[in-house]
């Protein structure tokens, strides 16, 4: 007879994020990457949908000024740096479990064009969206 074990696991559930406080999150994390993260982006958008939070980082592209061919982008370099600066770097989901200071974490991978779970720096599964921002910053690094 097979047993049932129940079994954690924090990237599953949550509960939707109340208006009431989705304006107080949202001022901590730009406050927290404005202190700790300045000169590393240009902005940074936070919104949420149901139990998640999305934080996006807006950066500088680097488009080189010797070797820009407009013919190959159809646009000036200028108008390419312009569009550039406008594409999100997708930095992490925030699920919500009814605290504001116990969120689990997932990276956008790139790869999969998708959100996976991942841990916070110092190993645990969930933390503060302040520490989610630490962990996410490894895209803000030049």
């Amino acid at each position: 007879m097979a047993r049932k074990v129940w079994v954690y696991d924090p990237h599953s559930g949550g509960v939707n994020i109340p208006d009431r406080i989705k304006q107080r999150i949202r001022q901590r994390i730009l406050d927290h990457a404005e202190n700790h993260y300045s000169g590393k982006f240009n902005r940074i958008d936070v919104r949420f949908r149901g139990k998640f939070c999305y934080i996006d980082a807006y950066l500088e592209p680097f488009v080189p000024v010797d070797d820009y061919d407009p013919d190959l982008f159809g646009k000036s370099r200028e108008e390419r740096i312009e569009f550039l600066r406008n594409i999100p770097t997708h930095l992490c989901r925030l699920r919500y479990f009814g605290d504001d200071d116990r969120w689990s974490l997932a990276f956008y991978t790139y790869s999969h064009n998708k959100y996976e779970p991942c841990v916070f720096n110092d190993g645990n599964w969930e933390g503060t969206v302040e520490e989610a921002f630490d962990t996410s910053s490894v895209y803000l690094i030049e």
